[in-house]
């Protein structure tokens, strides 16, 4: 059996990193809805994809031009798995409630531990699975009403979560070789996942552009801050932390979803979410903590 040996100091920085990239997916939810009110699904996603890769790109230019098959071809593989995210996560929230899609889309804090074990033979510790599953009680807290019912749209979503899942372990295979870039690919999954997205928005849509001064401005903001910064953001955190942290971290995002809807959108949860929220938090706070990390140390 194998496990990981990461330098905690550089594990805390990376996993605060990638808390910020959830932040800006919390956000994204509100943007979303706004956007697709002038935009259909795939020519969103074509959008924030390819000028996420636009802006990094020109902004980066030396850094990425000389790019090896290794980078690429890693890049290749987490842009395929981000094209499946993408799409069964919007498709699925089409045919089920927010409620069960939340839930469900962040089963991936629960698949990534099983892949990683399954297909890497790294067993999590049991500080780890207490806290998967204090985050698993969370988020059925905070997103699951009486009525659950697993139809089309449930099944969708827990592809998601499952297409999620795979994505974090590709791209920690990626950036653990030599010879990954992990900035590259950070850039590079950018680029493939956008032409993925475009060319099935030129197959099933009418490709548009928005329409006003806002759509612009939402559709912006979720390519350079929640799509291109976010995204390579995370390719270089996972140099220094493991998939499961990942993935607990990440399932921290209806919790940021449901503060952007409360301040901006006036939607208030039930008692039962706010508690579902706070052993969330908690959750991550105990993988964090390192036992004895606030004692002084003697002289």
């Amino acid at each position: 059996m194998m496990t990981q040996n990461i330098d905690k100091s550089k594990q805390l920085k990376a996993d605060l990193m990638l808390l910020v990239v959830t932040i800006c997916w919390g956000v994204s939810y509100f943007l979303m809805d706004l956007c697709l009110e002038e935009m259909d699904p795939f020519s969103l996603n074509a959008y924030r994809f390819l000028l996420a890769f636009a802006v990094a790109a020109v902004l980066s230019f030396k850094r990425i031009i000389h790019v090896n098959r290794q980078t690429l071809k890693y890049s290749l593989f987490v842009g395929i798995a981000l094209t499946v995210v993408y799409i069964t996560c919007t498709f699925g929230l089409k045919y089920t409630t927010q409620s069960n899609a939340g839930f469900l889309c962040a089963m991936a804090v629960v698949f990534t531990p099983i892949f990683a074990f399954l297909f890497k033979r790294v067993v999590p510790g049991r500080k780890l699975i207490f806290v998967i599953i204090l985050c698993f009680v969370g988020i059925g807290l905070m997103t699951l009403d009486e009525s659950f019912r697993m139809g089309k749209g449930d099944v969708l979503c827990l592809m998601c979560s499952i297409a999620y899942a795979a994505d974090l372990l590709i791209t920690e295979s990626g950036v653990n070789r030599e010879e990954v870039d992990a900035y590259q690919l950070g850039v590079y999954q950018l680029l493939f996942t956008g032409v993925f997205m475009l060319i099935l928005a030129i197959i099933f849509e009418e490709p548009t552009l928005p329409q006003s001064g806002m759509g612009w401005f939402g559709a912006t903001f979720l390519a350079v801050l929640c799509t291109g910064v976010a995204f390579i953001a995370q390719a270089i955190a996972q140099q220094y932390t493991t998939s499961t942290h990942v993935g607990v971290i990440f399932c921290l995002e209806p919790v940021f979803a449901g503060i952007v809807a409360f301040f901006l959108a006036g939607e208030v949860l039930l008692p039962r979410a706010y508690l579902g929220a706070c052993l969330m938090l908690a959750g991550l706070f105990i993988m964090e903590i390192e036992p004895g990390m606030f004692l002084k140390k003697g002289k």
